[in-house]
């Protein structure tokens, strides 16, 4: 396998996502600073991990009304700012980009779409951690998507941390998986062909209780050889 660089965004768990993709040594890991001018990194980025972490400002979907909804001390509007540019770069370039739970909400907000701000307030089971750990439930994948030809599954267990979801799907994308309360789980391109790829998922591949899981080692296995073709 060939090296390649990916850069991972900061957040407060960013070692862990770095030490995920980085199971492999032909795999260099770079970190994406939203508090610094990325330009010259990103140059050197043959991929894109989105990390979790904070909620996205309404005001960037146009939902102001919903700040009160949010976990509002741990919002970043400059790490919003910034991973829009680094999605805007990503479109540019055609980098290969994997978001995993804020990556799925801010790359859907970049596109256009909208997120629930809290999901219990909007009348859905919550999904938010247990007792300090990730919650477990069934997700259930869209049979003639992308995200089921790269994982070979078509229901499964994931893990589950977040408070938010995606709301209104952006244009341009499209569900490919689903909770059983009808959580947005995952989105992927709506036509993918001759886009970047794009893989969006609201669970964390990077600490399942089962690294060996289709819903984590697919998702890190086809991620990088999607990286690999345009090397």
């Amino acid at each position: 396998m060939k090296t390649m660089t990916i850069g991972v965004t900061d957040c407060s768990k960013y070692d862990a996502y770095a030490q995920w993709i980085a199971a492999t040594p032909q795999v260099n890991v770079i970190k994406l600073a939203h508090d610094q001018d990325t330009t010259k990194t990103l140059e050197k980025c043959d991929g894109i991990l989105l990390t979790g972490g904070e909620d996205v400002h309404p005001r960037f979907y146009n939902k102001p009304e919903y700040l009160p909804y949010c976990y509002a001390d741990d919002i970043s509007e400059q790490r919003d700012e910034s991973e829009f540019r680094i999605l805007k770069y990503s479109q540019d370039k055609k980098v290969p980009v994997l978001g995993i739970c804020r990556g799925l909400q801010v790359a859907n907000v970049y596109f256009g779409g909208t997120l629930i701000p809290d999901i219990p307030s909007f009348g859905k089971f919550n999904h938010s951690k247990v007792s300090g750990h990730d919650g477990y439930h069934t997700v259930q994948v869209d049979p003639n998507s992308q995200l089921s030809k790269l994982i070979g599954v078509s229901t499964g267990e994931v893990n589950s941390a977040h408070h938010q979801s995606a709301e209104l799907v952006a244009p341009g994308l499209v569900t490919n998986a689903l909770s059983v309360d009808g959580i947005i789980e995952g989105l992927e391109w709506l036509h993918p062909a001759d886009k970047p790829f794009l893989m969006l998922v609201q669970w964390h591949p990077e600490r399942m209780k089962d690294p060996g899981s289709a819903f984590s080692a697919s998702i890190w296995q086809r991620f990088l050889e999607a990286v690999l073709v345009l090397r």
